[in-house]
């Protein structure tokens, strides 16, 4: 298991010099987030831009945003963007992408955004698949929920092939939530309806790793099953809890501070100074 941290808050410098401390402490990945206005204290900063500079300031450690609001964005302007920072990095770029957060005033603060979940969930579809149909770098058109694409091109194809790789927050238990991800490259699973902010054990992948082994096609390529949240203090409790992850078929834990005492950045780089709980 692979295993990544988000940058939660700091200053611009402070986020980068938090990617690069990652990379030398032994991370595998390094995560921004995107939102616009979540009503949080703490600088809030385009995932596009740190991701470019983080791609420049760091070799080996992959990058993304735990996740991109797709639904609030064109895709087309995010297929450039996302390949400028996969070339940018020389192919470590990760696409986390989900609905969005409903309280983002991003989405309910202004006029013209689509905002029932039915609506936001069509958008995803639409952006999720003008996304793998630009990144081919063929001629294309797409005629979706919301959107309808007449002969676009980004000429200019990902270093990773075929795509990106984009991974989809899927609700656990709902075919239609999860058999979305299982077109793409990788889920990231939460729990269905008021369990959506839950901490998901051992046993909920295993049911999810399950799940996905019976509905995905066994020749369709690598799969990732990505968690947040936060792993124990106690370094042998955070092993024997990344281990039994692992066991159950988690591919990716990323740690994830959100909230309290452990989000500021004295604390952010302290626990990734710490490394990660491998034996």
């Amino acid at each position: 298991m692979k295993f990544g941290i988000v940058g939660t808050f700091g200053t611009t410098e402070q986020v980068l010099g938090m990617a690069v401390d990652a990379e030398e402490s032994g991370w595998d990945g390094f995560f921004t987030w995107d939102a616009i206005d979540l009503g949080l204290d703490g600088d809030v900063w385009d995932p596009w831009a740190v991701l470019a500079a983080a791609a420049v300031r760091t070799q080996r450690i992959t990058l993304g945003a735990l996740v991109f609001a797709l639904p609030r964005r064109r895709p087309w302007v995010v297929a450039r963007q996302a390949v400028t920072v996969d070339h940018l990095s020389n192919g470590r770029l990760v696409i986390p992408a989900g609905l969005g957060v409903p309280i983002d005033r991003g989405f309910v603060g202004v006029s013209g955004e689509l905002t029932s979940t039915r609506e936001r969930a069509e958008l995803l579809d639409d952006h999720l698949a003008i996304l793998d149909l630009a990144f081919r770098g063929e001629t294309f058109s797409y005629d979706g929920h919301h959107h309808k694409v007449e002969d676009l091109r980004i000429s200019t194809r990902p270093v990773q092939r075929p795509r990106v790789p984009i991974w989809v927050v899927g609700a656990f238990p709902s075919d239609r939530s999860m058999g979305r991800a299982l077109r793409y490259d990788g889920v990231v699973p939460q729990l269905r309806g008021d369990r959506a902010m839950e901490n998901l054990g051992p046993e909920h992948v295993a049911e999810i790793a399950a799940w996905v082994r019976e509905h995905r096609a066994p020749d369709a390529g690598p799969f990732d099953i990505v968690l947040q949240g936060v792993l124990p203090e106690d370094p042998a409790e955070a092993q024997d809890h990344a281990d039994a992850l692992a066991e159950a078929g988690a591919t990716w834990f990323v740690e994830s501070r959100w909230e309290g005492p452990g989000s500021t950045y004295e604390a952010l780089t302290d626990r990734i100074r710490r490394g990660v709980p491998r034996r």
